[in-house]
Protein backbone atom coordinates (compact mmCIF):
# COMPACT_ATOMS: atom_id res chain seq x y z
CA UNK A 1 0.00 0.00 0.00
CA UNK A 2 1.37 3.35 -1.10
CA UNK A 3 2.34 5.84 1.75
CA UNK A 4 1.30 9.78 1.07
CA UNK A 5 1.53 13.02 3.31
CA UNK A 6 -1.14 15.28 2.22
CA UNK A 7 -0.50 18.90 2.41
CA UNK A 8 -3.04 21.45 4.37
CA UNK A 9 -4.86 22.72 1.05
CA UNK A 10 -5.24 19.06 -0.02
CA UNK A 11 -6.77 18.19 3.47
CA UNK A 12 -9.06 21.23 3.06
CA UNK A 13 -10.17 20.67 -0.38
CA UNK A 14 -10.44 17.01 0.73
CA UNK A 15 -12.98 17.67 3.71
CA UNK A 16 -14.79 21.31 1.92
CA UNK A 17 -14.05 20.71 -1.99
CA UNK A 18 -13.31 16.83 -3.13
CA UNK A 19 -14.83 18.31 -6.48
CA UNK A 20 -11.60 20.19 -6.78
CA UNK A 21 -9.45 17.17 -6.39
CA UNK A 22 -8.63 14.56 -9.56
CA UNK A 23 -10.29 10.85 -9.84
CA UNK A 24 -6.85 9.98 -9.22
CA UNK A 25 -5.78 11.90 -6.27
CA UNK A 26 -9.36 10.91 -4.55
CA UNK A 27 -8.50 7.07 -5.67
CA UNK A 28 -5.22 7.38 -3.82
CA UNK A 29 -6.59 8.87 -1.00
CA UNK A 30 -9.36 6.53 -0.79
CA UNK A 31 -6.83 3.34 -1.31
CA UNK A 32 -3.32 4.69 0.49
CA UNK A 33 -2.21 5.41 3.59
CA UNK A 34 -2.52 8.65 4.37
CA UNK A 35 -0.84 10.97 6.88
CA UNK A 36 -1.53 14.27 7.98
CA UNK A 37 0.97 16.23 10.30
CA UNK A 38 0.09 17.72 13.13
CA UNK A 39 1.58 21.05 11.69
CA UNK A 40 -1.50 21.16 9.50
CA UNK A 41 -4.00 20.72 12.14
CA UNK A 42 -2.12 24.26 13.39
CA UNK A 43 -2.14 26.24 9.97
CA UNK A 44 -5.46 25.44 10.13
CA UNK A 45 -5.72 26.92 13.31
CA UNK A 46 -4.24 29.95 12.91
CA UNK A 47 -6.11 30.66 9.60
CA UNK A 48 -9.59 29.82 11.23
CA UNK A 49 -8.23 32.72 13.85
CA UNK A 50 -7.45 34.92 11.86
CA UNK A 51 -10.61 34.16 9.30
CA UNK A 52 -8.71 33.33 6.06
CA UNK A 53 -10.69 30.18 6.06
CA UNK A 54 -14.18 31.00 6.35
CA UNK A 55 -15.29 27.83 4.65
CA UNK A 56 -14.42 25.85 7.05
CA UNK A 57 -16.06 26.32 10.10
CA UNK A 58 -15.32 22.78 11.62
CA UNK A 59 -13.25 22.83 15.14
CA UNK A 60 -9.83 21.27 15.32
CA UNK A 61 -10.90 18.58 17.75
CA UNK A 62 -13.88 17.79 15.54
CA UNK A 63 -11.60 17.90 12.54
CA UNK A 64 -9.10 15.69 14.78
CA UNK A 65 -12.10 12.95 14.64
CA UNK A 66 -13.03 13.45 11.09
CA UNK A 67 -9.61 12.49 9.89
CA UNK A 68 -9.62 9.65 12.30
CA UNK A 69 -12.61 8.60 10.73
CA UNK A 70 -11.81 8.50 7.45
CA UNK A 71 -8.60 6.49 7.88
CA UNK A 72 -6.71 8.80 7.76
CA UNK A 73 -3.35 8.60 10.56
CA UNK A 74 -1.90 11.95 12.06
CA UNK A 75 1.81 12.58 12.03
CA UNK A 76 2.73 14.43 15.36
CA UNK A 77 5.86 16.94 14.68
CA UNK A 78 8.88 15.08 15.78
CA UNK A 79 12.80 16.04 16.06
CA UNK A 80 13.21 14.45 13.23
CA UNK A 81 11.10 16.48 11.21
CA UNK A 82 12.97 19.56 12.39
CA UNK A 83 16.36 17.98 11.69
CA UNK A 84 15.32 17.15 7.92
CA UNK A 85 14.50 20.96 7.43
CA UNK A 86 18.18 21.49 7.02
CA UNK A 87 17.43 19.05 3.76
CA UNK A 88 14.82 21.11 2.20
CA UNK A 89 16.55 23.85 -0.40
CA UNK A 90 15.42 27.07 0.62
CA UNK A 91 13.82 29.37 -2.58
CA UNK A 92 13.71 33.12 -2.33
CA UNK A 93 10.11 33.10 -3.58
CA UNK A 94 8.88 30.32 -1.07
CA UNK A 95 9.74 30.85 2.57
CA UNK A 96 6.39 29.48 3.58
CA UNK A 97 7.52 27.63 7.26
CA UNK A 98 4.25 25.30 6.89
CA UNK A 99 5.26 23.85 3.48
CA UNK A 100 8.89 23.59 4.45
CA UNK A 101 8.27 21.82 7.49
CA UNK A 102 5.61 19.51 5.28
CA UNK A 103 8.18 19.26 2.90
CA UNK A 104 10.91 18.07 5.42
CA UNK A 105 8.03 15.51 7.35
CA UNK A 106 7.69 13.73 3.69
CA UNK A 107 11.77 13.50 3.32
CA UNK A 108 11.98 12.53 6.81
CA UNK A 109 9.50 9.68 6.69
CA UNK A 110 10.21 9.12 3.47
CA UNK A 111 6.93 9.26 2.13
CA UNK A 112 5.30 10.70 -1.07
CA UNK A 113 3.80 14.49 -0.59
CA UNK A 114 0.53 15.04 -2.48
CA UNK A 115 -0.13 18.70 -3.09
CA UNK A 116 -1.48 21.52 -5.27
CA UNK A 117 0.82 23.76 -4.83
CA UNK A 118 2.96 24.75 -7.99
CA UNK A 119 5.94 25.49 -5.50
CA UNK A 120 6.53 21.86 -4.30
CA UNK A 121 8.18 21.32 -7.72
CA UNK A 122 11.19 22.62 -6.75
CA UNK A 123 11.92 20.25 -4.57
CA UNK A 124 11.66 17.43 -7.13
CA UNK A 125 15.09 16.60 -6.36
CA UNK A 126 14.34 16.06 -2.17
CA UNK A 127 10.95 14.88 -2.50
CA UNK A 128 8.68 12.83 -4.06
CA UNK A 129 5.80 14.49 -4.90
CA UNK A 130 2.21 13.43 -6.19
CA UNK A 131 0.63 16.57 -7.94
CA UNK A 132 -2.86 17.64 -7.94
Amino acid sequence: MQRYLIDTQILIWSLISPDKLSADILKRLSSGQIYISQLSLLEIAIKQKINKLPELQIAIEELQQIIITDGFQIIPLKLKHIIAYKEIPLYAHHRDPFDRLLLATAYAENISIISADLNFKLYGDVIQLVEA
